[in-house]
């Protein structure tokens, strides 16, 4: 089976993030760069169907020069080889742009499974995987809470807004997993130590023959950003025998029911 996990190395999201005043994006300077946690549940999910079935998992990021740290953790962990996408053109790209390069560098070779996270820690767009699915015209299977595979279908049980609902997805798919779908392992001392002399490519835009995307192909810009009001005080209902009623009232103010 090959599988291809998509990696993003994100400030660490334990930091307080700064945004620049003039370009309104984040500082990336002032944290500590590590790989989205979010991501290791797609390398662990990677592993585990490649563990069951043969094949071998590749990564692949989009990224300055330094984010080859989070492609190196993917390989540590066990992923055979990495993929990272790195131009300096590529600077303020947004989600679709991210998107168009991921596909382009995955669709240079067969896969059976893209595995991504739901969103990154650092955008929070949340449209990546299913740009992807679009753009290499394979079915989308989001937010996965598990996954089996039989070696030619995944069952795949997913998170939704009223529970969970199982589906079969046919190969191949693109598939984003929640922080539930497993544990992550540690990287072993052998694996941080193998993962040196594990394959590794970088390729520019030039090598994925792309043009236009970037900071200046980008369809978002943020023009400003304000800081969001402060939460104001809710309202104590006292039970007297008529709470339930009040409640009803003030949901139906706010519009909930």
């Amino acid at each position: 089976m090959n599988v291809v996990v998509c990696v993003k190395l994100v400030p660490d999201p334990d930091s307080v993030g700064q945004l620049d005043a003039t370009t309104h994006r984040l500082r990336r300077d002032l944290a500590e760069p590590v790989l989205d946690p979010g991501d290791e549940f797609g390398v662990e999910a990677g592993l585990r169907l490649v563990e069951a079935h043969g094949g071998e998992v590749r990564v692949v990021s989009m990224g300055p020069e330094r984010a080859l740290d989070a492609v190196r953790k993917a390989l540590a962990m066990g992923a055979a080889r990495g993929v990272l996408v790195t131009d300096d053109d590529l600077g303020g790209s947004d989600a679709l742009t991210t998107a168009k390069v991921l596909a382009a560098a995955i669709g240079r070779e067969p896969f059976d499974v893209v595995i991504t996270a739901t969103e990154s820690t650092d955008g929070y767009t949340g449209i990546v995987p299913q740009a992807l699915a679009e753009l290499l015209d394979v079915p989308a299977v989001t937010f996965a809470t598990g996954v089996v595979s039989d070696g030619t279908a995944l069952t795949v049980t997913r998170q939704t807004e009223s529970g969970s609902e199982t589906i079969l997805a046919g190969l191949p798919c693109v598939l984003s997993v929640t922080a539930g779908v497993n544990e992550p392992r540690y990287p072993s001392l052998r694996g941080i130590m193998g993962a040196k002399s594990k394959p590794m490519d970088r390729w520019t835009l030039a090598d994925l023959g792309l043009g236009g995307v970037g900071g200046a192909g980008a369809g978002q810009t943020v023009v400003s950003v304000t800081t969001s009001e402060e939460r104001r005080a809710g309202e104590v209902v006292t039970d007297d025998g008529d709470g339930a009623h009040r409640i009803v009232l003030l949901l139906a103010r706010a519009r909930v029911i």
